[in-house]
């Protein structure tokens, strides 16, 4: 790898350090920068050609160099000759002006390396074409050893040449004197163009019709570069020593003998014995064999043959050849006919230019690219004859690869891009670009799409010309795929839509339906509905070919897969708008029916997604029961397990779904009403199921044993107590006066803090039947003075006159209760009635209706709390005032039991009964 960089290196610094010491110090270097070695040419290939700019326009050109060091072995006097011999032909070139001759941009400059003058861009010398590579740059360019030339290159570059000379001849009255390969240039563009007029001879009587040339004699003394080449000389140039016109027709017919030979001439000369030679050769000519021409073409093989007779009078002159049917090919004439097109008016032009497109695929690209374009991109500094070129241009472009377009065919279309005027040429061009449109989308860089392309097709969009809107809306669609979303979003589509509300042409405003149906694709879903659904809304006309574009846009939306409406668009906007439109009068019967089947497709889909989603919101609705269920039978668990002297009813009542009732009201509690769950709902949703998980996950908590308080009060004279309660009860009773309101929603507790002997029991009940010691353990709220009515607290005997008035239904209005049962049981007037007496004895193992009461629920006047969890003790831990007994006082002589009530959680004990007598004697 390191030896072939230090090739390269040496390579470059040798090619560099040639360029310099051939040029150093020539003024042609002040004007123009020199490139690289490309091509040698002139006679005997000594001028080495290098391509090269212009400073100052940065133009291209080629730079012709000789090294005076090529004729250092020489001595001075020849040095001096051949240094003559070559500026005078240089001098010669740059005088004459034609087109079958180089042109010469700078003229001969002298330093004392070198001479160097500078010309037309050049390719190469045929010579170098033809396989003869000396003093070329080393190794031989790719271009030069791989060229190959065509047929109708070969055909026009000879009728180039025989134009050349028929120029000489009879323009200027000159001989050529040397016409050989290495004498033809290629120019850039491939044609052929004559130079060396280093042995050029003039007429001596140019204004006589007839000219006359002086011919120097040979001079085998002379160096090769101060004598013309003899294989290419006429017989009578040495051997009579007279030339004319004629000569140089000869030196054509060994061209065109070498063209189609591989560069070789017909003899081979010895230049040590010339004479010789020439007099053999005189010998061949005069019986030339068929097999010395048989790879000439047929059709030019007998002109050749008389271009190459020993008597001058029998080769045809440069005009004649011109005109011989060999050069009549259509592409010869064609590449001619671009040659001559300066003399041409604009009739003619146009004339040419349209039949142009029929001889284009004929010719090959080399020559199509590097000849005819060049000549048609120069029109287009003429805008009227524009429309005639460009589709000439376009086509060329089709062959040409995106490297060729960008370089050679761009830089002159973008002017033709902007053209505005002439109008009418202006509409033509927009007309011509639009039709190729996707050729200039694909090969055109997207700078110069979004500068130059796009902008030619908005002003189309809002040309004037019904014609070429339409033409422009109905190939957007097919080059839609190549434009970029924020141009099609921001600068097409507006325009379109401009374009179908403001025009006044049916055809227009349908086809801009139908362009922007079939761009749909290449649009975003939101995009559509907010910008392209509301727009049909704003047409103004209703015709049936608007309404079913309308609808063909609305279809396309709802069908494609990346579109689609949302139900809720369609509900208030699409469906209604389409309805609006299918009952219109100009729509026949096929036109109703296809906005029928559209609407009802709608229909469908949005009855689908709304009732899927509904579907979908009502279980998770049933989901989110289930988990506020499962979170209510955990929290009854431990409030079973924990009970708290605090908010315990509120609680239960919250748990069990009754929420704002009071005793036992059964109303059930309302439910939020969500058509749709918002985000933040959902959100709640998720977090309330994934507490409802861990608490399923959770270890069920352990009872904790709850130990009575020891109470500290003294003991108390119950029957003094009890007996002033009931005196006051009767008193209150017979006065019928009304009792304050409880606060709503909350039982007072009846039963006061046990007496401080010590015993787990007071007043008679145990602790096992779920009452808690200062509150029952029912939950209830802590008792204070101001709900015992200002009745004392520290009698052992129940309050009655605290007690809650029993509530009906919410709404209902509170009566007091009927106590005519306590007024008959205390009265003073009557016998005093033991307790024994007011219910039959329990026996043992059994409980008695006494405790009944205390053990169950009413289930007719609480049917809320039938699936109330259990407290201890048998309890339902939910009860209300419907399950105390002192609520209701007739209670205590019924003998039934109610059902459903775990009854082995009281334990009967004799001594209540004991206790009681002594209370009541």
């Amino acid at each position: 790898m390191e030896s072939m960089l230090n090739k390269l290196k040496s390579t470059v610094t040798k090619v560099t350090a040639d360029v310099t010491s051939a040029v150093m110090g020539n003024p042609v270097t002040r004007e123009f920068e020199v490139g690289r070695h490309i091509a040698s040419g002139g006679p005997g290939l000594c001028w080495r050609i290098y391509n090269g700019i212009k400073k100052s326009t940065k133009q291209e050109v080629a730079v012709f160099v000789f090294d005076k060091k090529m004729i250092d072995k020489y001595q001075k006097f020849d040095k001096d000759q051949i240094i003559d011999s070559l500026k005078k032909g240089v001098q010669q070139l740059t005088r004459l002006r034609h087109p079958r001759l180089l042109t010469v941009q700078h003229p001969l400059e002298e330093s004392r390396d070198c001479l160097a003058f500078c010309t037309e861009p050049v390719f190469a010398s045929l010579s170098n074409v033809l396989g003869q590579w000396d003093n070329l740059p080393s190794p031989v360019p790719t271009d030069i050893k791989e060229y190959k030339l065509y047929d109708v290159e070969t055909k026009y570059g000879l009728l180039q040449i025989s134009e050349g000379l028929s120029f000489l001849h009879s323009g200027v009255k000159m001989v050529h004197g040397n016409l050989c390969l290495e004498n033809i240039i290629l120019n850039k563009s491939g044609a052929w163009k004559i130079m060396g007029f280093d042995f050029s001879i003039s007429s001596v009587n140019p204004s006589d019709a007839e000219p006359k040339y002086t011919c120097k004699e040979w001079e085998p003394n002379l160096p090769p570069l101060c004598l013309p080449n003899p294989e290419y000389l006429a017989p009578e140039y040495i051997l009579s020593v007279s030339c004319d016109s004629a000569s140089d027709m000869y030196s054509l017919g060994v061209v065109m003998h070498a063209v189609f030979n591989e560069g070789k001439p017909v003899f081979q000369v010895n230049k040590h014995d010339i004479f010789k030679s020439f007099s053999r050769q005189l010998d061949q000519l005069s019986s030339m064999s068929p097999a010395l021409l048989n790879k000439i073409p047929e059709e030019v093989r007998e002109h050749v043959k008389m271009l190459l007779s020993v008597t001058p009078n029998v080769r045809p002159d440069a005009d004649q050849m011109t005109k011989i049917p060999f050069f009549d090919d259509v592409g010869a004439v064609t590449l001619q006919y671009f040659d001559s097109l300066f003399q041409r008016d604009n009739l003619q032009k146009s004339q040419f230019y349209k039949g142009l497109p029929k001889v284009l695929p004929k010719l090959p690209k080399r020559v199509v690219v590097y000849r005819i374009l060049p000549a048609l991109t120069s029109e287009f500094v003429n805008p009227d004859m524009v429309p005639f070129v460009l589709p000439n241009v376009l086509l060329i472009a089709e062959e040409c690869t995106k490297e060729e377009y960008v370089r050679l065919i761009l830089p002159d279309l973008t002017p033709v891009f902007k053209q505005h005027e002439p109008i009418q040429a202006s509409n033509m061009i927009l007309l011509i670009f639009l039709q190729k449109m996707d050729l200039l989308l694909t090969k055109t860089p997207a700078e110069d799409i979004k500068s130059s392309v796009l902008p030619m097709v908005y002003r189309a969009l809002e040309a004037p010309s019904v014609q070429i809107q339409e033409l422009c809306l109905n190939i957007i669609p097919t080059f839609a795929n190549l434009i970029d979303y924020p141009s099609m979003k921001n600068s097409l589509i507006p325009r379109i839509k401009s374009a179908c509300l403001q025009t006044s042409s049916l055809a227009v405003r349908v086809n801009s339906l139908v362009c922007l149906g079939k761009i749909l694709e290449y649009l975003d879903k939101w995009y559509v509905i907010d910008e392209i659904l509301p727009f049909l809304q704003q047409i103004p006309s209703k015709e049936p070919a608007v309404l079913m574009g309308v609808l063909g846009i609305y279809k396309c939306t709802f069908t494609h897969k990346k579109l689609g409406i949302p139900k809720e668009h369609l509900a208030s906007k699409s469906l209604p708008h389409l309805v609006s439109l299918s009952i219109d009068n100009n729509l026949n019967l096929n036109q109703f029916n296809s906005f029928m089947v559209v609407i009802r497709e709608m229909l469908s889909r949005m009855e689908a997604e709304h009732k899927t989603k509904l579907e979908q919101l009502h279980a998770m609705q049933d989901q989110h029961r289930s988990i506020n269920v499962s979170n209510q039978g955990n929290q009854s668990e431990e409030t079973k397990r924990t009970p708290s002297p605090g908010n315990q009813i509120d609680d239960i009542f919250g748990s069990t779904g009754v929420n704002g009732k009071e005793n036992g009201s059964s109303t059930p509690a309302s439910q939020p009403n969500r058509m749709s769950l918002t985000l933040e709902e959902k959100q709640r949703l998720a977090k309330e199921q994934e507490q409802a998980a861990k608490l399923r996950n959770q270890q069920p908590l352990a009872p904790q044993a709850i130990k009575p308080a020891t109470s500290t009060a003294q003991a108390k004279d119950l029957t003094s107590s009890l007996l002033n309660s009931m005196t006051t009860l009767n008193s209150l009773s017979l006065a019928n006066t009304g009792r304050p309101a409880p606060i709503q929603g909350t039982t007072i507790s009846t039963f006061p803090a046990p007496s401080s002997m010590g015993a787990p029991v007071s007043n008679g009940f145990n602790p096992a039947m779920g009452f808690q010691a200062g509150g029952m353990g029912m939950g209830m709220r802590p008792t204070g003075p101001s709900l015992y009515g200002g009745m004392a607290t520290t009698t052992s005997t129940p309050n009655f006159g605290a007690l809650t008035q029993n509530q009906g239904p919410l709404g209902q209005t509170n009566k007091a209760p009927d106590m005519s049962a306590l007024d008959n049981l205390f009265t003073s007037n009557k016998p005093k009635v033991s307790l024994n007496q007011m219910g039959p004895k329990a026996s043992p193992g059994t409980s008695s209706p006494w405790l009944n009461q205390f053990g169950s629920a009413q289930t007719t006047q609480t049917p809320a709390l039938q699936g109330a969890p259990v407290g201890m003790g048998g309890v339902p831990s939910g009860f209300g005032m419907q399950a105390n007994p002192f609520f209701n006082p007739q209670n205590f002589s019924q003998p039934a039991t109610a059902p459903g009530v775990n009854q082995g959680g009281i334990k009967h004990s004799a001594s209540v009964n004991n206790d009681l007598k002594d209370l009541f004697g």
